[in-house]
């Protein structure tokens, strides 16, 4: 049934950018079904590939201001037929309208109950006198010299080549045509540093490692955060009488979503860059700027998706770091509570405790190597993509680990679960013993 956040279309109709425009004005946002009629009944589309490239290039070319970063498209299957779905995220720079209409009441819509309804000539006037007027992709880089090798093979690393006007395609420059702070964050060389810490206590009273990322491309400094986060999260065992039980201080799947939100949702219109700390007995990770406006907590945790930085969430799913919008929080959300966050005016902090199990060091520190040696190997797999390892790195945690748990860890289908497990176990990265009532082996040649 169609809702104010879904809509139902049997096809691509002429001016689809209407139902999309609404969206991006709504405060919520919203989900366009292709393939599914008024009914909710699934009719399928003949050719969802193109479809999907032909709605991708309606929504760049016809859309103001730019929508790149606010929206995902994703083919899948429902009902064994495939389906289109546009997830489009509420935008920062409201009012969004058609291109060619202009900012009026022709070309400006709003998701009102389950249809898009025209704005008013007063409305598009509050709004845009509400837009957001801070966004880093308005402020000039202090420095125009810039250089950027680094983005370049991180995109050539996903199959990308970007062309020359790529500054421009990603929305690295002013609109005096000059590098702004996003362009800045991205370069090969800049100031921006990232500390990762590490205490012996509970508290930051006894310093051990004070390591310093960054002062390069934040996508770098990223990665270098994921690495030395892999390298800490110890790989405990536990002795039962019915099997062996591998447990990690924390869960790395959660993790990552929380490191990789901490860095594009990151307000850097403060000069402040996230934090991350070690203690004896938790995790934490604090980012700059509280709640986007016009989003509560209980829209938060429901994954309702406000970006702060649009341009950096584009490239972080460009490169395949970021996956569908809106889909971090509740993947956080199913290994933790709502207690690990803490909002406030300025900052966001999620804390992660330490899964210590009793016993957890029983066993000898052979077995915990082992398992952790697995981690990191399933980590530097280059083959793969990241969904595939995380499927991975969830049965190595779990070998009798079932495709509906996976499928619900992960927040996705159980059939791309099963096409995921297929192509692995085709690969010969995966066997599965004794059936159904079996459990899995993991076999990393590479």
């Amino acid at each position: 049934m169609e809702t104010n956040r879904i809509e139902y279309k049997k096809e691509i109709t002429k001016f689809i950018e209407r139902e999309i425009i609404a969206f991006l004005n709504y405060k919520e946002g919203g989900i366009i079904y292709f393939g599914i009629d008024d009914e909710g009944n699934t009719v399928g589309l003949e050719n969802a590939d193109k479809s999907a490239l032909v709605l991708k290039d309606k929504i760049k070319n016809n859309i103001s201001p730019s929508a790149m970063g606010l929206f995902d498209i994703v083919v899948e299957e429902k009902d064994n037929k495939p389906i289109i779905k546009i997830i489009v995220a509420s935008g920062t720079e409201k009012p969004y309208y058609f291109t060619k209409l202009g900012m009026t009441p022709k070309g400006s819509f709003i998701r009102i109950g389950t249809a898009a309804e025209q704005l008013s000539q007063l409305n598009i006037d509050t709004l845009f006198s509400k837009r957001t007027r801070n966004s880093i992709s308005k402020i000039k880089s202090s420095i125009q010299e810039l250089s950027f090798s680094q983005l370049k093979i991180y995109y050539e690393e996903t199959g990308i080549k970007l062309p020359k006007q790529f500054a421009q395609n990603l929305e690295l420059l002013t609109e005096d045509k000059r590098y702004n702070y996003v362009a800045y964050l991205m370069s090969d060389t800049n100031n921006i540093s990232i500390k990762l810490a590490k205490y012996a206590t509970k508290d930051r009273t006894n310093l051990i490692e004070n390591n310093e990322y960054g002062y390069n491309s934040i996508v770098k400094a990223t990665k270098q955060v994921l690495d030395k986060l892999a390298i800490e999260n110890s790989t405990f065992i536990k002795i039962t009488s019915k099997e062996r039980e591998q447990h990690q201080l924390w869960n790395s799947i959660a993790i990552r979503e929380a490191v990789i939100n901490a860095f594009v949702h990151n307000d850097y219109s403060r000069e402040v860059s996230p934090k991350f700390e070690l203690f004896s007995d938790r995790l934490e990770i604090t980012s700059a700027g509280g709640l986007p406006e016009g989003l509560n907590e209980k829209e938060f945790f429901e994954g309702f998706s406000v970006p702060r930085n649009k341009q950096l969430i584009r490239i972080y799913k460009d490169l395949k770091l970021v996956e569908q919008l809106g889909s971090g929080i509740p993947r956080i959300l199913s290994f933790y509570t709502k207690k690990c966050f803490k909002f406030s005016d300025n900052f966001l902090r999620m804390t992660f405790p330490f899964d210590k199990i009793s016993g957890g060091q029983i066993g000898g520190q052979i077995g915990g190597q082992i398992g952790g040696q697995i981690a990191n190997q399933i980590k530097e797999l280059k083959n793969l993509s990241e969904r595939q390892k995380e499927v991975l790195q969830l049965i190595n945690n779990n070998h009798k680990i079932s495709r509906l748990k996976i499928s619900k860890k992960l927040n996705i289908n159980e059939s791309a679960i099963q096409k995921h497990l297929n192509y692995l176990k085709e690969k010969g990265y995966l066997k599965r013993i004794d059936g159904s009532r079996g459990y899995w082996k993991i076999n990393l040649k590479e």
